[in-house]
Parts: C-alpha cells; structure tokens; sequence
C-alpha cells in the first residue's frame, strides 16, 4: 500500500479507534475493498491527516457536514469519535445549531436526536 494509505490507517484508528476499525477491516469483502482504500487514502489518509485545522475543529465540521446533507446513517460513528478528537457536547450542539440556520431545522433536530442517543450510549458503556 502507499504512504498515504498507510497514514489514513493510522489516523483512523487514531480518530474511530482500534476496535471500530478492526471491525470494519473485518467486515471488508473483495468487493467493497477498493471503496476501502479510497476512502482510506482520501479522507483519513489525506483530509484528516492534514494538520490545518485540529481534529476537534474538524469533527465539528464533520458531524455538521453529515447532518447539514442528510447523510445520518455516519453521525453516531463521528459522535463516538469526539471521545478522541476533544470535540466536547457543547460543541457538537453549537455545529448543529449552525446546520439549523444553514441548512434547516428538521435535519439539525434529527442529528441532535441521534447525537443524544449515541451520548446516552456512550454514558452507559463509560459506567
């Protein structure tokens, strides 16, 4: 594999953890492998590996991306990933308070509802 590869590796497990990874390096077939590595290239490997902005800026922008264009289905994944991008609540509800305005309040108030159960979740596996 390419350098980048192998920084967007590190940089996942870095950003979603190791079980959440390995999970999904489990799960891979031969037909999703190369829709793996590209995004493993381009978004881990490239975008979040890119010192330009902090992590915890970008899974703000991240989490308001995904609520912002309706693509829900990521936004537990990128909740549990403030864990270790230092992205508190506080500032969860401030990027989705601006998806809201910008983007409309039925998908703000749907990633807020899944970003309180992912929280809950979240609580409950800390205790």
């Amino acid at each position: 594999m390419s350098q980048t590869y192998d920084r967007g590796m590190a940089v996942r497990r870095e950003v979603l953890g190791e079980a959440h990874v390995a999970r999904a390096e489990a799960a891979k077939t031969e037909f999703d492998t190369p829709f793996q590595s590209l995004i493993t290239e381009s978004a881990w490997g490239t975008v979040w590996a890119s010192d330009r902005i902090t992590r915890r800026e970008r899974s703000m922008l991240t989490i308001a991306l995904l609520a912002a264009t309706g693509n829900f289905d990521e936004i537990p994944m990128h909740i549990r990933a403030t864990a270790r991008t230092g992205a508190s609540m506080a500032d969860v509800a401030e990027a989705l308070q601006h998806v809201a305005i910008y983007a409309g309040v039925p998908r703000a108030n749907h990633a807020l509802k899944l970003a309180r159960q992912t929280y809950a979740e979240m609580e409950e596996t800390a205790q």
